[in-house]
């Protein structure tokens, strides 16, 4: 028995040389050969029919989709059950129902991928910005057809494009959907071939259009006047460098900075992040954020979290006190995803074979082939009327002798042989006895024959001016515009995406903060500035100005404290005590206009220290008038060192006032006259060029003289000076209550 085994494996191996794990020498391949018959089918079969989008802007799996949904009615119709649309397309994809309802999200409205979606949803279709956020399944959802698809099937019944037979030959699907404005730059599109990949980001619907419609008119024109800039249906920022954005438009690859979009909170101390770039998702950036926090590379953070809802995406991350929000962001955008680079690889199928082109290719390549669409379309339509208008020439043979007609029919015997003898009887081919033999017996009166004859003339003028759109590639040129142009009106958004321009950006430079200390500052009215540390300021002597000069103001605060200073230019510089050296007492400081750069002849008026930016300030004007602005107004998000339009110029300044808590101010006039009046009847403002209401009435030829808060004026009974509403006069000043007989009274004392 042993040996019966033997010898029938012994015969197997000679059969089959490779049982066992055998080879024989006779079927050794080299490798390139198995590359060449083995792996070459594959690889052409996932670039041709799988990853990368043809001249029409879709993958064979997404026309299919829409294909099919188009044929179940759902482009006018109401939704149906998404499972029963991938039910249907099975037909045509046999890839299995995931893969196809997973195209479905994408294309969905409520996924957010597109800037045009092409399906209208109804139910969680997941959303684009966030990974863990899992679409529901198809038996939960609906779906139909949005309304932009209209522009995609418009010619699909008129010969425009081929069709071809479905995998088991039972059905017929279209090879490109006869778009009517360049989907292929609209709808982002990404995939991963063999060897190769495909990145097409979407571009403004009008935009492209209105670049469409020029490049028809002129191929030499430049793309960058209407194609601004890629557009992205989760928004932010794109930071726009000409050069880059100019190769890419040229050679179809590049990189394309964008970053998220944020907001600054006073009041809660926190930034929100409502828009990010759609290369990445909020958890990504979550995860990012508190590695950084871990690695204690971030120490500017408290806590940050995801408050996404119904209403759209919010990032919220709370600050420690003393943050400055612009710099963090800075930091976040180096090190996290909240900055990303989208690298651009506009491969295309065209002809089945794929190629990286530039902005300008695409179009040109788009444009041949939608003339080629518009083309068929014309000529199906000629041939239609072509084919109508020689029915209706045998229709008007017999209008010569109806009878006729009638007789020969009723005298054939056959059924078989009525068409060859109307031929016979009227000089007419086969396809006119057909059509005249099928005309109902209530159809052969006068009137009907005679109305169906006048339609000749009309249907000549009809075939000769759609001939005339063959012979004259202008008039196809023109139908295509006039269809953008339409496309565009009806269709076309506002961008989401927001242009900034890489030299407008604030320079932030990223570097710790100073040492923290105490510090006493002393401005002079001449515009020098000092800074000093309490120690020196104790062991220091007497302060020392330039002859003519003097103090004018000075303050308690720490070195990284902010600081502003008011010119009498109605302008703003804003910096930090740090930025100031340590001085002392003995020496002049800094000058201030020659430090911060002021124009030639601008003077500082008064120093602010805004601290949190609470609180307001009041703006005393020459002409009696008082404004009273929020300090929050100006409170900029980025680092921007001066402000224009600080306060109203209408008339000359006299003094700012820093007023955290309502007080009582004592205003002087040049009469003299005091009036002194609590803030509370001040109403705050945001606008800073406001120029105040009218407080202290003055007589011709005087104006105001200054403001000091009424306790500190010295004045005895201020109840005399008071005005119960403003404007007022004020009370002529007393001699015992001017500053001139207090000092006098000071120097008897001591």
């Amino acid at each position: 028995m042993a040996k019966k085994k033997q010898s029938e494996k012994e015969i197997s191996r000679e059969i089959n040389p490779n049982v066992m794990g055998l080879r024989a020498d006779t079927l050794e391949q080299p490798i390139t050969d198995t590359l060449e018959t083995n792996y070459m089918p594959y690889a052409m079969s996932v670039i041709v029919s799988r990853a990368i989008p043809e001249i029409d802007g879709f993958k064979p799996s997404h026309r299919k989709l829409l294909y099919t949904m188009y044929k179940m009615g759902l482009l006018s119709g109401g939704r149906t059950k998404s499972a029963n649309i991938v039910g249907q397309t099975m037909k045509l994809n046999p890839h299995g129902d995931a893969a196809i309802y997973e195209t479905m999200v994408r294309l969905s409205k409520g996924n957010g991928s597109l800037l045009h979606p092409f399906v209208d949803s109804k139910g969680n279709f997941g959303k684009v910005y966030s990974r863990d956020m899992a679409y529901a399944a198809s038996r939960y959802t609906e779906a139909k057809l949005s309304a932009i698809c209209a522009e995609l099937f418009r010619d699909i019944d008129q010969d425009a494009v081929d069709f071809v037979d479905n995998y088991d030959n039972k059905m017929k699907e279209p090879t490109l959907l006869p778009t009517t404005f360049p989907n292929i730059l609209v709808s982002a599109n990404q995939g991963i071939a063999v060897g190769m990949a495909s990145y097409l980001c979407g571009f403004n619907l009008k935009e492209v259009c209105e670049t469409t419609i020029a490049y028809i008119k002129n191929p030499a024109c430049t793309l960058t006047d209407t194609l601004l800039a890629p557009d992205f249906p989760t928004g932010g920022e794109l930071l726009c460098d000409p050069a880059e954005l100019e190769k890419v438009y040229q050679t179809g690859r590049g990189g394309i900075k964008v970053r998220a979009k944020w907001r600054y909170v006073p009041k809660e101390n926190l930034i929100e992040i409502y828009e990010i770039p759609y290369s990445t998702t909020i958890e990504a950036i979550l995860d990012k954020v508190a590695e950084l926090v871990k690695l204690g590379k971030v120490k500017e953070i408290a806590d940050m979290r995801d408050e996404t809802d119904l209403s759209g995406l919010k990032l919220t991350i709370d600050l420690k006190r003393g943050t400055d929000p612009e710099k963090l962001m800075q930091k976040l955008f180096r090190q996290t995803p909240l900055q990303d680079t989208i690298t651009c690889n506009f491969n295309v199928l065209v002809s089945g074979m794929p190629r990286v082109m530039g902005v300008r290719e695409l179009l040109e390549e788009w444009t041949a082939w939608r003339t080629e669409c518009v083309r068929r379309r014309i000529y199906f339509a000629l041939q239609k009327k072509k084919d109508k208008l020689h029915l209706l020439k045998g229709l008007k043979r017999i209008l010569l002798d109806i009878d006729k007609a009638v007789r020969i029919i009723r005298e054939t015997e056959s059924d078989s042989e009525v068409v060859p003898n109307l031929m016979i009887g009227f000089g007419i081919d086969e396809i006119q006895a057909e059509f005249v033999a099928e005309i109902k017996l209530r159809n052969i009166n006068k009137e009907y024959i005679l109305k169906k004859t006048a339609e000749v003339d009309t249907l000549r003028d009809e075939i000769d001016d759609l001939e005339d759109i063959l012979a004259k590639p202008q008039r196809v040129k023109k139908i295509i515009i006039e269809e953008l142009t339409d496309v565009a009106q009806k269709y076309a958004e506002p961008r989401r995406t927001d242009i900034v321009y890489v030299h407008e950006l604030p320079v932030v430079e990223d570097v710790e903060l100073p040492e923290d200390y105490a510090v006493n500052v002393f401005l002079s009215r001449h515009g020098y500035f000092k800074k000093i540390t309490p120690l020196s300021l104790r062991m220091g002597g007497e302060q020392k100005y330039k002859e003519e000069d003097g103090p004018s103001q000075s303050f308690e605060s720490m070195n990284n404290s902010e600081i502003m200073f008011f010119t009498d230019r109605a302008q703003v510089y804003k910096t930090r005590l740090s930025e100031f050296e340590d001085t002392k007492a003995s020496a002049l400081g800094d000058y201030l206009p020659a430090k911060l750069g002021m124009d030639s002849g601008e003077n500082v008026v008064a120093a602010v220290l805004p601290g949190d930016y609470k609180g307001s300030l009041l703006f005393f004007f020459e002409n009696g008038k008082v404004a009273r602005i929020e300090l929050s107004a100006y409170q900029t998000v980025s680092n921007r060192r001066r402000l224009t339009g600080a306060y109203s110029d209408k008339s000359p300044l006299i003094s700012i006032m820093h007023l955290a808590e309502e007080r009582e101010v004592a205003l002087y006039s040049t009469e003299p006259r005091v009036l002194i009046f609590h803030t509370a009847l001040l109403a705050p403002k945001t606008t800073r060029s406001s120029q105040g209401v009218a407080v202290l009435t003055l007589k011709k030829k005087h104006t105001l003289a200054r403001a000091a808060y009424a306790e500190e004026t010295g004045i005895a009974n201020l109840s005399r000076y008071r005005g119960r509403s403003i404007p007022a006069t004020g009370a002529l000043l007393k001699e015992e209550d001017s500053e001139e007989k207090q000092l006098s009274l000071l120097g008897k004392d001591e």
